[in-house]
């Protein structure tokens, strides 16, 4: 089993006919990912020839999941438009929406949060790689050439850490990696893929990286002393990070001892979690549970 996405999760693309997105809709479709069609309003009726497979253009998400069947949106839409682009697929119940786009403006992202409450759809970012089950579907950015399928899940603030965990730990796989995102606020937390992952039969142990900034770490501690039963070990990003000063994400800000990487590894450790000081100690923390198993 995977979480949120699988072999028959059915995918369209907002924004397929632009430069990323077709990039990405390619690379997508070397993954297994089964890409139905894409949307852009401008060029509804035309189709697009991406890695051999003729796709057609949609000219907003109701039609295309009305179309297709298409229960996955995965969107490359600039900042500017992004809002409008996800609201829309909120409003047409798409059940799982993908946000890649980085540079989101947070009071954009905070009216989204505001208005998924409630909704039929899940929202993964913005600004993030997206989801990965290997060998059955890819949802986003992630190089689905890293690892294969295998007994651990992975949930992620930063892009190229999931990159990197999926690579130490490609002897033993993954069932889903899961990219939530390093904004202040995102829509799936670390918390919903923890719960997802505990409720997996074949998710045998966890492994989580967060960053500084914000309080994540410290809530998806709490919620791991209280509702996980398999193993969980994890990784802070920014044990080196010079204080109030804004890191790559525009959520890994510290300021006093509130969002620290210490504070983090700490409040993880109370609640029974192994944390590593690199992504190598990480992964070889994950070994020997796995040896364990």
């Amino acid at each position: 089993m995977t979480i949120y996405l699988n072999k028959d999760s059915k995918i369209i693309v907002q924004g397929i006919t632009g430069g990323m997105g077709s990039k990405h809709t390619d690379l997508m479709l070397q993954a297994d990912a089964n890409i139905v069609g894409g949307v852009n309003a401008r060029k509804a009726g035309t189709t697009i020839e991406l890695n051999g497979k003729e796709l057609p253009v949609f000219g907003t998400v109701e039609e295309a999941m009305k179309e297709t069947d298409a229960n996955v949106s995965v969107a490359f839409v600039p900042p500017a438009f992004t809002k409008d682009a996800c609201i829309e697929a909120i409003d047409a119940e798409i059940p799982l929406l993908v946000v890649i786009t980085e540079g989101v403006p947070v009071q954009d992202t905070a009216e989204l949060f505001a208005y998924l409450d409630g909704k039929k759809t899940r929202m993964i970012g913005p600004n993030c790689p997206g989801i990965i089950s290997p060998g059955e579907s890819l949802a986003g950015i992630t190089p689905h050439t890293i690892a294969g399928k295998g007994p651990i899940g992975l949930v992620s603030k930063s892009g190229t850490l999931t990159y990197q965990m999926m690579y130490e730990l490609r002897d033993y796989g993954f069932t889903t990696a899961i990219g939530i995102g390093g904004d202040p606020i995102i829509g799936t937390t670390h918390i919903d893929a923890l719960e997802a992952f505990e409720n997996d039969p074949e998710t045998k142990a966890i492994v989580m990286i967060g960053e500084i900034g914000g309080d994540a770490e410290e809530r998806a501690a709490a919620y791991i002393a209280e509702h996980v039963t398999k193993p969980v070990v994890g990784y802070v990003a920014g044990f080196t990070a010079p204080e109030g000063k804004t890191m790559g994400h525009a959520g890994a800000i510290v300021s006093g001892s509130s969002g620290t990487a210490q504070a983090k590894k700490e409040a993880l450790e109370a609640a029974g979690v192994k944390v590593g000081k690199t992504p190598s100690e990480t992964a070889d923390l994950m070994r020997e549970i796995m040896k364990s198993l």
